[in-house]
């Protein structure tokens, strides 16, 4: 008798006890009337597809395969960006910081936590704490190594601090080996931190696929 077993669904990892939170705070809302499951799914919908890193990756892509619209980028990036998102009070006030082989930008907001929400979501957690406000000033090098990234010592370090007035957004480089690849290929490169500046742009492992 074959004792093997075959089974017809996937096997999925159980929620977090976070995850879990969520749905029941979710579900009692709900259920005392105070939002209904349609609102939230939209709010949802809105952070995952109409703002967040999804349209700055879009943007980084766009620069990287569009020499025109990069300079405009660099150059009048509020109208350049107005193009994938409606940027409003959060964003209007926005400059574009492009990473070269001389100069590597970093951002950071010391006072608090500004940050171009309508293009990279919400912060992460780590660019709201007081380490990292405090050290990306004192030690960028430092806090750039925390975060794996490694710049050379003949490349200039430089550090821009947010304020509600004004919000950067960084263009990474482009890696190399990429240069026959489309922007929805780009797009899956670019990485919410490397858009900070706490990270580069790797180049496509052997294993990438490149369809």
């Amino acid at each position: 008798m074959n004792e093997q077993h075959s089974h017809d669904h996937e096997h999925t990892e159980p929620p977090s006890s976070t995850e879990l939170r969520v749905k029941s705070i979710e579900s009692l809302l709900v259920e005392k009337g105070l939002v209904n499951s349609e609102t939230i799914d939209k709010i949802i919908d809105t952070y995952e597809t109409k703002v967040g890193p999804n349209i700055g990756k879009a943007i980084i892509a766009r620069a990287w395969t569009d020499p025109q619209f990069k300079s405009d980028l660099l150059d009048k990036p509020d109208i350049a960006i107005s193009a994938f998102a409606e940027i409003g009070g959060q964003g209007e006030q926005i400059r574009v910081l492009e990473n070269t082989d001389q100069v590597h930008n970093l951002v950071v907001c010391t006072l608090c936590s500004c940050y171009p929400w309508p293009i990279l979501g919400l912060p992460p957690v780590w660019y709201k704490s007081a380490p990292y406000r405090s050290r990306a000033v004192a030690d960028p090098r430092g806090v750039l190594e925390q975060f794996g990234t490694t710049i050379p010592t003949n490349v200039e370090i430089r550090v821009w601090d947010s304020t509600s007035e004004m919000r950067y957004l960084v263009l990474p480089q482009r890696p190399e080996g990429t240069e026959n690849w489309t922007e929805e290929q780009l797009i899956k490169l670019v990485s919410r931190n490397s858009m900070i500046g706490v990270e580069i742009v790797n180049p496509p492992t052997m294993g990438t696929v490149n369809e």
